[in-house]
């Protein structure tokens, strides 16, 4: 943080918590005694659609918005979004903070065959690390998974995030309480720890095995596992929608479930447009399926 404002941009998609990060930092900030300006866009609601917002603090600030090649800190909750908002980092002083999670757009699923791997951002986080001067490649949704809930993968990108500004850890999970759920707090404590624990091993870390970015082979021949949490399915009809096969319906309790699973080509459309993480697809090659 120097004399002009300091410059955060966060980006993702809908129902990734994207608004979430940026209102906690935004609050820190004012608590603090800085001018915050904080400029958003997230009309697209709706898991897949882009979202993203501006986050400035200083003494002064004039503009909502920041200026292209600017932003001090990059935080990505989805990897196509961090390259997509790459050139807004500035690349001499800039930090490069993204999950490995990626969640494929509908426009990007062109092939159809069983265990085909849909069009998606070539670039790896080892190509990424090479650009910039300082930089996490992390797997923060496997890491909020592991502590018993996916929704905190955003507070493990702001545990990292804590490691690049100048506030107490104190004063971070005093705000972060205010933003969770109640039933959350503790969950989001620990996402919090584990990520700035993450980001401390070094100015540039990649995840050892960016389970988000693991791609499945050309027509490999896969056994596929369709799983709902029915508690968690709201009936939206988003995945019964978009679902490139048809295969899907909704209960008559507005449930959804694989009712053709034998047109199931295991693509993963309803898992990653799903808003509410109700539905878990594995994808499990034939030959390891048979031992």
């Amino acid at each position: 943080m120097g004399n002009g404002p300091t410059n955060v941009l966060i980006v993702g998609v809908g129902g990734q918590g994207v608004i979430m990060v940026s209102k906690v930092l935004a609050m820190l900030c004012q608590k603090h005694g800085y001018e915050v300006k904080q400029s958003e866009v997230h009309g697209m609601a709706k898991r897949g659609g882009g979202v993203f917002s501006h986050v400035r603090f200083g003494d002064k600030v004039w503009s909502p918005t920041i200026p292209e090649g600017e932003a001090d800190v990059l935080v990505a909750l989805e990897w196509a979004e961090a390259l997509r908002w790459l050139n807004y980092m500035n690349p001499k002083t800039g930090t490069f903070i993204a999950d490995t999670q990626k969640i494929v757009p509908p426009f990007a699923c062109r092939a159809r065959g069983r265990g085909e791997e849909p069009g998606y951002a070539p670039q790896t986080p080892a190509d990424i690390m090479a650009q910039v001067r300082a930089g996490y490649a992390m797997d923060a949704t496997s890491i909020a998974e592991g502590l018993g809930n996916l929704k905190a993968a955003n507070t493990v990108l702001l545990g990292a995030l804590s490691t690049t500004l100048d506030f107490s850890v104190d004063s971070w999970l005093e705000v972060i309480r205010q933003f969770v759920p109640p039933a959350s707090i503790e969950i989001n404590m620990q996402a919090f720890a584990a990520g700035r624990e993450w980001a401390q091993a070094g100015d540039k870390r990649v995840a050892d095995s960016p389970e988000g970015l693991a791609k499945v082979e050309h027509h490999a021949p896969v056994v596929t596992d369709w799983q709902i949490t029915a508690e968690w399915c709201k009936g939206c009809d988003i995945c019964v929608k978009m679902c490139p096969e048809r295969c899907l319906r909704l209960t008559d309790q507005l449930v959804a479930e694989l009712h053709k699973p034998d047109l199931c080509t295991g693509c993963r459309m309803c898992e990653w447009l799903c808003p509410d993480f109700a539905i878990k697809i594995t994808n499990t090659p034939i030959a390891e399926a048979a031992e």
